[in-house]
């Protein structure tokens, strides 16, 4: 199972992402959010899982993507599956740290979460992947890579405003400077899932908890029969 989460924004073809997002330059580490420890580091060899799906999650900076990965990691584990979570801001510290934020980059970035997600999904885990993926067309990208319908968008539909207000760097005001070039959500498009199996909205301006996000996430699983044993 492949989660991929979509961070956007309620504007037209405006999303929320969770690293700086520039046209041109490679990723610099003083932007780009430092490594985490994934929930299933501790728990990979302690619980196996029959799953072999894959869940995305894709969306803006600040949407709460990697929050929600990291929740639903750990509650996927305190039932006994073995999850991993693919975090953007990480693969951008390794596997994808030669990509920069032009558009071409950004499709190859996530063309390799959906190969890199796939592996997992091929060995038993539940792979929850949160990216920052403004093309609909990379998004199907991934999702043509599993047939069988393991594939679980998560779209994350928060404001502009409330990413802006949730922006613990400051990168929406330097991209509003002009300072950052390509930003999503504000020179630079989102386009919004057509087909998403999962929307999160906000709440009266407010973001959800992760909790809340969480039991949305892990009742839609149960639902389809993903967690059953």
């Amino acid at each position: 199972m492949l989660f991929s989460f979509s961070r956007c924004i309620v504007c037209p073809a405006l999303p929320i992402s969770l690293s700086p997002c520039r046209a041109t330059q490679a990723p610099r580490s003083a932007d780009l959010l430092p490594p985490r420890a994934s929930a299933a580091t501790h728990h990979a060899v302690e619980r196996p899982s029959p799953l072999a799906r894959l869940p995305p999650r894709s969306s803006a900076s600040t949407a709460g993507k990697s929050t929600l990965a990291c929740t639903l990691g750990r509650e996927l584990h305190t039932r006994g599956k073995l999850a991993y979570v693919l975090d953007g801001d990480n693969l951008r510290h390794g596997l994808n740290k030669d990509l920069g934020f032009a558009a071409e980059d950004r499709a190859e970035n996530i063309r390799r979460v959906g190969e890199v997600a796939k592996l997992f999904a091929d060995a038993g885990l539940l792979c929850i992947a949160s990216f920052i993926s403004p093309y609909r067309r990379d998004r199907e990208s991934c999702r043509a890579l599993l047939s069988d319908g393991s594939f679980i968008e998560v779209f994350l539909n928060m404001s502009l405003e409330l990413c802006e207000a949730r922006d613990p760097k400051g990168l929406y005001k330097l991209a509003r400077a002009g300072k950052i070039k390509g930003f999503t959500g504000i020179d630079d498009p989102y386009e919004a899932p057509l087909n998403c199996e999962i929307e999160i909205k906000e709440l009266d301006g407010v973001c959800p908890s992760p909790s809340d996000m969480t039991k949305q996430v892990v009742a839609y699983l149960e639902d389809k029969g993903f967690l059953h044993e």
